[in-house]
């Protein structure tokens, strides 16, 4: 494993253990970007955990979680909501942490601000079909996707 990605993995856990620390409470979200003309869904993969994820991020202090999702579509995946998003969603995220909580939200209006470039944070980014994720997708994000396309009935917990 290459020194840069353990130092970003240390300050990846040391920024949990910090948001631990000063917040009772950490709130996320997560967008599902559905292209219904190729079926496919927006995936980003970061440079500091493992796996294919569905863009989103912490909902900073004084933002509206709507506000945190449009923030993190643009720097993830260079992506704007066209219309506002539909909360589909939320879940207790324990891998996180015991006080964490996701927000999934369903786009299915938006355009593009152009390619994604590889950066810090993002790895990669793009649109995969339905039927052909990446293998690296994680489980959760694959139970998402069923939730929402398969009408499964959303799991409390991530």
């Amino acid at each position: 494993m290459s020194r840069k990605l353990l130092w970003s993995r240390a300050l990846h856990r040391l920024m949990h253990v910090w948001f631990l620390l000063s917040r009772p409470m950490t709130l996320g979200v997560r967008a599902v970007v559905y292209d219904a003309d190729r079926d496919a869904v927006l995936l980003v993969r970061h440079t500091y955990v493992s796996g294919f994820h569905l863009p989103g991020g912490g909902v900073e202090p004084g933002e509206t979680m709507e506000d945190a999702l449009e923030r993190e579509l643009r720097e993830e995946g260079r992506v704007v909501p066209e219309e506002r998003p539909k909360l589909v969603s939320i879940h207790l995220n324990r891998q996180a942490s015991r006080r964490d909580h996701v927000a999934v939200y369903l786009v299915t209006r938006f355009r593009s601000l152009g390619p994604v470039t590889a950066n810090r944070e993002i790895a990669e980014a793009g649109f995969y079909p339905l039927d052909a994720l990446p293998p690296e997708t994680t489980a959760g994000t694959r139970r998402r996707l069923a939730e929402i396309f398969d009408r499964q009935e959303p799991a409390a917990t991530w």
